[in-house]
């Protein structure tokens, strides 16, 4: 952790089964991301997060792990993934594996042990409560909808799970647990991996007593994101894991950690924290416009700007020298950035996608590029309940629609088009061929039919693409000291068309500006002397005038 090359890297993510099949079953497996391996090089990315590929019964795509030593049929085997691996080391690549240890399968043998009986050896290992009145023991609803409870006959008990009843929380308070959970992580570091992600990792300290969350008017269950964020016992359990495991290894860690604030995340990765080296915060894709509060996320309304700038400037500034910022606009949990916070039609795709690029890569910290993101891919769109298979969307939509009658067919499938996590996870865009290239079978998810236009082959040898925009933003970022670990400050805050902010470090100034809106506006920031220009989204510089997403950035020397 000394080294902290992580600060230099950029992360490309893969979700394995949407990126490249090899063997023509519909599925993206392991052999066809090694094939691919060049092209993230050739991208310019250091370190490749792979979404989950342990054994799993697939009730949410992977994070239901019932063998966390073991891979999942559909991506290949152990040694497809060593093979895998020794690749990517070979073209200086490193692999971050995704944990998951909140939660596991409950198809997992803990599970179908803990399950059984009250006095077993495994019974301890989950989260189990007595019912209260002939129901659940509080009023805690999941984050896949419903009840975060579910009744085992064989017990006479409930389980906790904050999301699927497929998912059922680990007791991270039995040290057993947490020593089992040291052990598979060695086991994945011994074999060299280079880090995790760890899946909702500030979820595993839950308060004592477990007390009823808060509860909006009209809302069939407690809201748990206030109760479960950060618990009490979080810390000691990160400190625990850094101890045991962490510690012995040079490895990059990122928590994703839902609902924490920059003053949480500063304790986990402070300089002194021992802990981890940076987390996934929410704060800016968390937005929400939506006036009825029962229904959470689900809406179409756009962000103000003035909002999203303020929740990524509070991260910038409250962890300047103190922690490490993650930088994204999406991944497989958010829906595609051009389409949320750019432009997807056509006239102002291009150009959006590159604005975004710009504003995210030139802030202090670790950016991350979801695949296609690199592209510019777009949400897809979805017109039809029948076109969905993200489990989230498809409870949502249950319960907001049938069960509880909050909202409409067609104004939920309208949410859904814009916010659905399926709108990430569509078949990886390779060319205008048959199936885009990602499988000569049919495919497990369909693809986004603007794949003919939208493509790897028609951007890779383009020179204008997005693609080779964000080569340019990498190499900037590898070759610039100012750029990785210049402060931040930000510029007219108040400003709900144009986010600008400067980076300074050692003498030197970095000037962003990116205009959000596409009307033409004019902004002075002294760009005319300015040493040069580094980077820009449009051919021509035209000085004060910001065409629509114009994006550009100066450097003072």
């Amino acid at each position: 952790m000394s080294k902290q090359w992580w600060k230099n890297a950029i992360v490309y993510q893969v979700y394995p089964r949407s990126y490249q099949d090899s063997n023509n079953d519909g599925i993206g497996d392991l052999p066809g991301l090694t094939q691919r391996l060049p092209y993230i090089k050739k991208l310019g990315a250091d370190v490749i997060w792979l979404n989950p590929i342990y054994k799993s019964p697939d009730k949410d795509n992977g994070y239901d792990i019932s063998d966390y030593r073991n891979i999942q049929d559909a991506y290949g085997t152990m040694a497809d993934f060593d093979k895998l691996l020794a690749s990517a080391h070979h073209q200086d690549l490193k692999i971050l594996m995704d944990l998951v240890v909140n939660h596991t399968s409950d198809q997992h043998d803990w599970f179908q042990q803990s399950r059984q009986s009250k006095d077993n050896p495994y019974s301890d290992y989950y989260i189990w409560r007595d019912p209260v009145d002939g129901h659940e023991p509080n009023n805690w609803g999941s984050y896949f909808s419903g009840s975060a409870w579910t009744f085992e006959p064989k017990r006479g008990q409930y389980y906790l799970h904050l999301f699927a009843p497929g998912q059922p929380d680990l007791n991270w308070e039995n040290p057993k647990v947490r020593q089992e959970i040291w052990s598979l992580m060695r086991f994945w570091l011994d074999k060299r991996v280079d880090g995790f992600r760890m899946d909702v990792i500030n979820l595993i300290s839950k308060p004592a007593g477990l007390p009823d969350a808060p509860q909006a008017p009209g809302a069939p269950y407690g809201n748990v994101e206030p109760l479960v964020s950060d618990g009490p016992k979080l810390n000691d359990y990160l400190r625990e894991m850094n101890d045991e495991v962490l510690s012995h290894y040079d490895v990059m860690t990122v928590g994703e950690m839902p609902g924490s604030t920059p003053e949480d995340a500063i304790t986990y990765t402070g300089l002194e924290a021992n802990e981890l080296n940076m987390v996934f915060q929410f704060q800016h894709v968390s937005l929400s416009p939506n006036a009825d509060p029962r229904l959470g996320k689900w809406n179409d309304a756009p962000v103000k700007l003035t909002e999203l700038k303020s929740a990524l400037s509070r991260w910038q500034k409250a962890l300047d020298g103190k922690g490490w910022n993650s930088l994204y606009w999406n991944n497989h949990d958010q829906p595609r950035a051009v389409s949320r916070f750019g432009n997807d039609t056509p006239a102002y795709q291009e150009l959006s996608a590159k604005m975004l690029g710009t504003t995210l890569h030139m802030l202090q910290g670790t950016p991350y590029v979801y695949e296609g993101e690199e592209l510019g891919e777009t949400n897809v769109h979805y017109t039809s309940l029948d076109q969905y298979e993200d489990l989230e969307s498809l409870n949502a939509y249950r319960q907001n629609v049938e069960e509880e009658k909050i909202i409409d067919q067609p104004t939920m499938l309208k949410y859904l088009s814009h916010m659905s996590r399926d709108n990430a996870r569509t078949p990886m865009q390779w060319d205008d061929s048959k199936n885009a290239g990602f499988s000569k079978g049919q495919p497990w998810f369909a693809l986004n039919p603007n794949y003919t236009k939208i493509n790897a082959a028609a951007e890779v040898d383009d020179d204008q693409s997005v693609f080779n925009y964000y080569r340019q933003l990498i190499a900037l970022r590898h070759s610039s000291d100012l750029i990785v670990h210049g402060t931040y400050e930000e510029l007219d805050a108040d400003d709900e068309q144009v986010f600008a902010y400067k980076r300074h470090y050692q003498g030197q100034t970095l000037l962003v500006i990116s205009n959000f809106t596409d009307q033409t506006v004019t902004r002075d920031y002294d760009q005319a002397n300015a040493s040069e220009k580094l980077i820009g989204n449009y051919a021509d510089d035209q000085g004060t005038t910001l065409r629509p997403y114009e994006s550009k950035v100066y450097l003072f020397k």
